[in-house]
């Protein structure tokens, strides 16, 4: 035959030296690589600087982009390394599998039962239980692989398989079992036989690089009517490809690639380092280690190189392989603990490796404004997570916040705003950022939306809009187009509001609406967006839920009851952020009515007269009067508590400064019947369990003195009411709203207004 077959296994380093070794020797006039054929006009690339593995050949359906697939590439690669050779050369290069076109649709009955890992047998026969073992002592410590040798075994393992009815489906055309091979292989493998067979008639030198499994399908003699039948009638799809970057945490085997190995990082060192490759292992491991605050010196290095080869000698390899320097590192340079074995394996066996396409790969329009918009914000995609602190007073942050924003619009998860710091009322985001290979996939989907990122994202949340059945779903979207600043998705959202909220008749969908509303309208000028025309919708939002709230109070069940006080909570701090003096005098006389409903059950009743309070719509005295009707004898404990649940529930402060106010509390819990107090039990324990440790504390130390006949009432603390007016400006610009001189006692837990 006039090509040679060069069986490998992927991503390995041993078989990537050995075929360059063999082109060069062989110069063959034509290199054919197992590949998608639709990929042949990437090939050039290699030759470009900007192209540096880990990538991929990214294709996908033209008509649907979420069926797409990937070829990964790293620098250890065989593969790679052929095409680079045939690039730096001047060879020519097909890939010679299966068109993905053919493949995207292929639908085989009797798909693999149990999958034969031809490295998996060849090692179980050497007797080695981990094939990566066997591979690094058989190949990739001992250099060149007889190719010859492994096509012997490859055979001998397929027919075993066929024999063993390992795989069911398919056959062999050469007359063997026609029980035991994978059909979508059966496919593969022919197609390529054509290929081969075109080859021939035009060169006399081919060489031919594919898995190892492939090889001995590859040198049987097929008859081209038995190849012909087997890919006629095939489905073809229309497909289209381009490079982009991936990572060795991708390639690694256990992150789902089939071909992948599990220790790219290590792989990556076998086949860079020239010599040492032990100690120079262990030294970026020392260096791992440092940068994480762990004191390791060049003797531990050296102590550890010596025990790794010393393991190996015991074993009989025939060099310290990756078992042997991770045990050596771990003893000597860990000392045991297994979250620095753990950072090493992460850092150094898996690694962290991004690679890189040049700026004119050919790409979607959506890819290319991306990739632009990093430069611009300086924003580096990168596969290692770390966080990212912005403060949106700066302007390079604020757009940097509004493009993490928008591609989330687009199912594009770049960056994940870290617990703590939700609020849009702040000039600060906290995010924790991580760029994914698949992403690339996401990108060519969301195409469908528009050429650039701002476009596709106020095109999605446009349509999300119109597609919006719910009250809850539209104001999702008045946030978004806050955070981030698609003003022009804000008519489309703005007319799905006013539709939804008149259609929406249940007053807790409404209410659960308002703050995502009030947010937007508070801290648009934070992050400088116009949100002009909301404000129209959202006081007839208020106005709609101040109608209904009376008669949803009425005949409550507990569920119920909790339900409308967070519902109460929720907008009562939207109308605080509202800062419209007219709106906050139309809720608190909403709230004033309702909580003296006849009737009405204890949790939201105590909660209405905490927010009058808070308010300075009651007095003290009016409250004491207020708990003790539920607290009379012959009332309900159970409602009396969860009376006491909604007043305090959000901090016992008041019950540290109002000694009144916690003397009645008191006595009322000790006049309660003793075959009434469990009952009462479990919801006092709920409502003083939510207060801080240090109210607690306050208020058992009070409590405590008045058992023991101690302090009576505080002393009122007097104020400076000049030095106090004094630091209100200063307040008044951070707060970003003018604050007034009036002062309130402290006792009555009022605002200061």
């Amino acid at each position: 035959m006039p090509e040679r077959l060069y069986g490998v296994r992927h991503h390995g380093p041993g078989s990537a030296r050995a075929v360059v070794r063999e082109l060069e020797r062989q110069r063959p006039g034509v290199l054919l690589i197992e590949g998608p054929p639709e990929a042949d006009d990437l090939v050039r690339w290699a030759a470009d600087s900007g192209l540096n593995p880990p990538v991929a050949l990214l294709g996908y359906a033209v008509d649907d982009p979420g069926r797409a697939a990937f070829w990964p590439f790293a620098v250890f690669s065989p593969e790679w390394q052929a095409i680079s050779w045939a690039v730096r050369n001047g060879v020519p290069v097909r890939f010679f599998d299966l068109p993905y076109a053919y493949q995207i649709d292929l639908d085989l009955e009797g798909r693999v039962g149990r999958p034969v890992d031809p490295i998996g047998e060849l090692a179980a026969a050497a007797g080695y239980d981990d094939p990566e073992r066997w591979w690094e002592d058989v190949v990739e410590h001992r250099g060149v692989p007889v190719f010859e040798a492994i096509e012997e075994a490859m055979t001998a393992i397929r027919h075993g398989a066929v024999r063993g009815g390992a795989v069911r489906g398919g056959a062999f055309r050469d007359g063997s079992d026609e029980e035991g091979e994978d059909p979508r292989d059966l496919v593969r493998e022919a197609f390529m036989r054509q290929v081969l067979r075109e080859e021939r008639r035009r060169h006399d030198d081919i060489a031919v690089v594919c898995g190892a499994w492939h090889v001995p399908a590859l040198a049987r003699k097929v008859p081209v009517k038995d190849d012909v039948a087997l890919l006629k009638g095939r489905k073809k799809a229309k497909v289209a490809f381009t490079w982009v970057p991936w990572t060795y945490g991708r390639l690694a085997s256990w992150s789902g690639y089939g071909a992948g190995v599990r220790s790219p990082g290590w792989y990556h060192h076998l086949f860079t380092a020239a010599s040492d490759v032990v100690p120079r292992w262990l030294v970026d491991a020392a260096g791992v280690l440092r940068s994480e605050g762990v004191p390791t010196s060049s003797a531990h290095v050296i102590e550890a190189t010596r025990l790794a080869e010393a393991l190996a000698t015991l074993r009989g390899r025939p060099l310290a392989g990756l078992t042997e320097v991770t045990e050596a590192a771990e003893a000597v340079m860990c000392d045991g603990e297994p979250l620095r074995t753990a950072l090493i394996d992460r850092r150094l066996v898996v690694g962290e490796r991004l690679g890189t396409v040049p700026d004119e790969m050919p790409a979607v329009p959506l890819a290319r404004d991306l990739a632009a918009q990093q430069k611009s914000v300086r924003l580096k995609p990168e596969p290692t997570e770390r966080a990212l602190d912005l403060d949106l007073r700066r302007e390079i942050d604020l757009r940097r916040s509004r493009l993490l924003h928008r591609l989330r619009t687009l199912d594009l998860a770049w960056g994940e705003r870290t617990p703590g710091r939700r609020g849009t009322g702040t000039f600060r985001e906290e995010w924790r950022i991580c760029w994914q290979p698949e992403f690339a996939v996401r990108l060519v989907e969301s195409s469908m939306w528009g050429t650039t990122v701002v476009s596709a994202a106020t095109a999605r949340v446009t349509r999300r809009a119109h597609a919006a059945t719910t009250l809850a779903e539209v104001t999702e979207l008045v946030e978004i187009c806050l955070l981030a600043d698609l003003a022009d998705a804000y008519p489309a959202v703005l007319a799905a509001l006013d539709t939804r909220a008149a259609l929406d008749a249940d007053v807790h969908h409404l209410m659960a609406a308002l703050p995502a509303l009030a947010r937007t309208l508070r801290y648009g000028d934070v992050r400088r967006t116009d949100v002009s025309g909301l404000s129209v919708v959202t006081a007839g939002l208020l106005g709609r839920i101040c109608a209904g709230l009376p008669s949803a109070a009425g005949s409550l069940s507990d569920e119920a009851a909790k339900q409308l006080r967070d519902g109460m909570d929720g907008v009562h701090q939207a109308v605080g952020l509202l800062d419209d003096e007219r709106l906050r005098d139309q809720w608190l006389a909403t709230i004033s009515l309702v909580a003296t409903r006849p009737g009405l059950h204890g949790l939201p009743a105590g909660r209405l007269t905490r927010l009058l309070l808070d308010a300075g719509r009651l007095d003290s005295a009016e409250v004491r009067r207020r708990l003790r009707l539920p607290l009379t004898v012959g009332g309900s404990p159970a409602n009396a508590a969860a009376w006491v649940e909604g007043f305090l529930a959000g901090g016992g402060l008041l019950l540290v400064h109002d000694e009144a106010l916690l003397s009645l509390v008191d006595e009322w819990m000790a006049d309660i019947p003793a075959d009434s107090f469990e009952d009462v039990l479990p919801l006092l324990r709920r409502t003083f369990g939510g207060f801080d440790a240090g109210e607690r504390r306050a208020i058992g130390e009070r409590v405590a003195r008045r058992v023991r006949g101690g302090d009576g009432p505080d002393v009122a603390v007097e104020l400076d009411r000049e030095r106090a007016v004094s630091v209100l400006p200063a307040l008044s610009a951070l707060l970003g709203r003018s604050l007034s001189s009036g002062f309130a006692p402290l006792s009555s837990g009022r605002e200061g207004s």
